[in-house]
């Protein structure tokens, strides 16, 4: 069972999306809070797998919520936000946070978000983070996270990749997990897409 915290400073929103999950067989929300103060004592008092955060919350916003809990405790956080700010996508990676959606996001969506990211991975809507490549033309990849996707964009596999480059498959995944972290993204294809479309793979 995925043991989930929601934080929301609109109740009815929270009530939705409490009865919305706990409809899921595989899920069960074990606490609310109407802001971000609340939702780090509520998780550090249920230890849930997820906390569902938004931003815009008194007393301690999503954010400052995210980089406390980040520090003290194992909990994945998503964030649900209603618009793309500069500075806030950066904090929020750099926070740790696993997933950072769209608050309009179909609750399918959020569903399927959950259970990916209790997978080990992380989804960031493409609309979230677009800007924060609008200005940066440079590859933020090293040389060898650059070879890494190329391969990967040529149909290998991570032990055909590991053999190529003298790696153990170990190193070629923590390269593909830093590599969709550094250009936000949720999957190998998504990289591929974001490299080429960047330019960066000339």
């Amino acid at each position: 069972m995925i043991r989930i915290v929601i934080a929301e400073d609109q109740g009815m929103l929270l009530g939705a999306m409490k009865s919305l999950l706990n409809m899921e067989e595989d899920m069960e929300v074990v606490g609310l809070a109407k802001n971000g103060e609340e939702a780090v004592q509520l998780v550090k008092e249920h230890q849930p797998d997820i906390c569902i955060m938004d931003i815009e919350m008194p007393v301690k916003t999503g954010l400052d919520a995210a980089e406390e809990l980040h520090e003290e405790t194992d909990c994945k956080v998503i964030i649900l936000t209603t618009f793309a700010r500069p500075g806030y996508f950066e904090r929020a990676r750099k926070a740790g946070v696993r997933g950072y959606l769209l608050k309009d996001s179909p609750i399918e969506e959020l569903v399927n978000s959950i259970r990916v990211i209790m997978d080990g991975r992380r989804i960031y809507a493409p609309e979230l983070v677009d800007f924060v490549y609008e200005d940066d033309s440079e590859n933020p990849l090293t040389e060898r996270e650059s070879q890494v996707l190329e391969l990967v964009a040529e149909g290998k596999t991570t032990k055909e990749i590991a053999a190529e480059l003298f790696l153990s498959a170990g190193t070629v995944r923590n390269y593909i997990s830093t590599i969709l972290d550094k250009l936000g993204v949720g999957n190998r294809i998504e990289a591929i897409s974001r490299f080429k479309e960047k330019g960066w793979n000339k």
